[in-house]
């Protein structure tokens, strides 16, 4: 990089560790709340992928907003989980997967172009790099980029000016 250039990152990074707090936070509640007493509702996680099952669909709905409660109070952002569809599963229950999202977006990359800032951005493996020869425009890409909803938790990381 030319001394005068600047650049960040952007990444799109969950703690996987509180993600995995949150889950088991949320099991241990729905195994001492009494509105979920007999209804074998339960929460496992593999990887980025948490699995939850109940009894019924309506169960199972609040089962999802009490994992999202513990994900908030362990400021972990909304953004990062999304929910599969409800399926039924084995002996009357119903199932539903959330996949915790990481990584990032090309469509940011096309967004950072289009905008006309006068930015390079460059794909290095979960991140972007953006580089410009003046502050105010990384500055400005940076605010163009929150101004947009990509559905990921994004973070600006690296800034060297």
């Amino acid at each position: 990089m030319a001394k005068d250039q600047f650049s960040f990152d952007i990444v799109s990074e969950v703690s996987m560790p509180e993600v995995t707090n949150a889950a088991d936070q949320a099991a241990r509640e729905l195994a001492q709340r009494f509105d979920f007493k007999d209804t074998g509702t339960s929460i496992s996680q593999d990887g980025d992928l948490i699995e939850l099952r109940s009894s019924t669909e309506d169960r199972l709905k609040a089962a999802v907003g009490v994992l999202k409660d513990k994900a908030v109070k362990r400021q972990i952002s909304l953004k990062a989980l999304s929910e599969g569809p409800v399926q039924p599963a084995a002996k009357g229950t119903y199932r539903q997967s959330v996949h915790v999202t990481t990584g990032i977006s090309e469509a940011i990359v096309k967004f950072v172009k289009g905008t006309g800032i006068k930015v390079q951005t460059q794909i290095q493996g979960e991140q972007i790099r953006v580089t410009g020869k003046k502050k105010d425009d990384l500055q400005a890409a940076i605010a163009a980029v929150k101004g947009q909803d990509f559905d990921l938790p994004l973070q600006f990381t690296n800034y060297r000016p």
